[in-house]
């Protein structure tokens, strides 16, 4: 009987050694959350990001703070039907500006790679700018160089929308015939030269194929894919195909994986699919209000939340696109770009920006080293940032 008790204990005291060295790995490593759409969330919800907002959106301040997220970039966004996209853009900037100047115990906006990981150090949340889509600037450069004053560190090249100067993924496989041109125009690639000179990382997650080269031919600085996937995994437009994860990897760029299960799982979308037929009548009447499907999707899926909750994949198969990418480029080109407040549906472990300590969890059992998950969490991006502004 001593010899049964003394092996359930050492169990136990295994499985609590466990515990305390995965959360102890995540909280001294520096994590980096490339892709955020709380902005928008609250903007349209009139919520503030210093209010408890559980039950609401995937993230708050204190909830960022309980799962050790250290930076943060927030996603400028608007849909290509804005009639003035960058006055929208500002809108949202200086709603972020606000809450910061609000609680300056609490974050910090920054600028530099010096400046978060200083940021770090003070118990802060670093905070940056993600510009979602290059329709933003109004094809003018001048603009682009005010939102990178302002605070934006990357910019989307296209978001689902198609620009005057690049060609989204989107467009590029669902609607080639609207196309005006393919890939980047000259114009285009003097942003992208731009975007370079001002050390503003190019970000390519939705754009097309051809836009993804021509981008990726024409920076002179690694680039970033800000919130995408594996393609051989989930082949969805907006994940990267093998050939693309390899030209990102000797590139030097980074590649953040997006939580959305659309983009992680195969099957998604036809669970998806049968739930809005299920509910055609109320959907169709949705798209009459707005004719941008995204809005319709959420509200359904908040409305029918135990269909929605049985469509969720496991964690596990967020492990895997980070594994695979691994396999083809190594653990220097991996990050985390989660679309938290961006998506309707995410893997079931994973409810809000407060279980992000279960990635490291997964990782600690799939093998990875200290030092790789490092990596991985934010030590990559950090490397990509400080690339970028010399």
């Amino acid at each position: 009987m001593k010899k049964i008790f003394f092996c359930v204990a050492a169990c136990f005291a295994m499985l609590c050694s466990d515990a305390q060295s995965y959360k102890k790995l995540h909280d001294r490593a520096i994590l980096v959350d490339t892709h955020n759409d709380i902005l928008t969330t609250a903007i349209d919800k009139h919520y503030a990001i210093d209010q408890d907002l559980r039950g609401k959106t995937h993230s708050d301040l204190a909830r960022w703070k309980k799962g050790g997220v250290d930076a943060e970039i927030f996603s400028v966004w608007c849909d290509g039907l804005k009639k003035d996209p960058y006055a929208w853009a500002n809108l949202e900037m200086d709603t972020l500006l606000a809450w910061v100047q609000r609680n300056p115990d609490k974050i910090r906006m920054v600028g530099t790679p010096e400046e978060l990981v200083q940021a770090v150090k003070e118990k802060k949340l670093a905070a940056m700018f993600g510009v979602e889509g290059g329709h933003m600037i109004e094809n003018d450069l001048n603009k682009l160089d005010a939102l990178f004053r302002k605070g934006a560190r990357y910019m989307t090249l296209t978001w689902n929308n198609s620009n005057d100067w690049a060609s989204s993924a989107l467009d590029e496989t669902t609607r080639p015939d609207s196309l005006k041109h393919k890939g980047l125009t000259d114009f285009g690639k003097q942003v992208v030269k731009r975007m370079n000179e001002l050390g503003m990382l190019v970000d390519l997650s939705h754009v097309g194929e051809q836009t993804f080269w021509d981008a990726i031919r024409t920076s002179t600085k690694p680039v970033i894919v800000s919130h995408s996937c594996a393609y051989t995994l989930c082949p969805f437009r907006r994940n990267l195909k093998d050939d693309q994860i390899l030209a990102v990897g000797k590139n030097g760029g980074v590649i953040h994986l997006n939580f959305y299960s659309g983009f992680l799982d195969s099957n998604f979308f036809k669970h998806s699919d049968a739930f809005m037929e299920r509910h055609k009548i109320e959907r169709d009447s949705m798209l009459k209000i707005n004719p941008e499907p995204y809005f319709s999707e959420e509200y359904l899926f908040g409305k029918y939340p135990e269909e929605v909750e049985a469509m969720r994949p496991p964690l596990s198969i967020l492990l895997d696109h980070l594994d695979y990418i691994v396999k083809l480029i190594g653990t220097d080109h991996v990050g985390i770009g989660s679309d938290f407040d961006g998506v309707n549906s995410l893997p079931r472990e994973l409810n809000d920006v407060a279980d992000m300590p279960l990635i490291t969890k997964e990782m600690v059992k799939r093998g990875y080293s200290k030092k790789d998950i490092r990596k991985i969490l934010g030590g990559n991006f950090i490397r990509l940032f400080k690339e970028n502004m010399k």
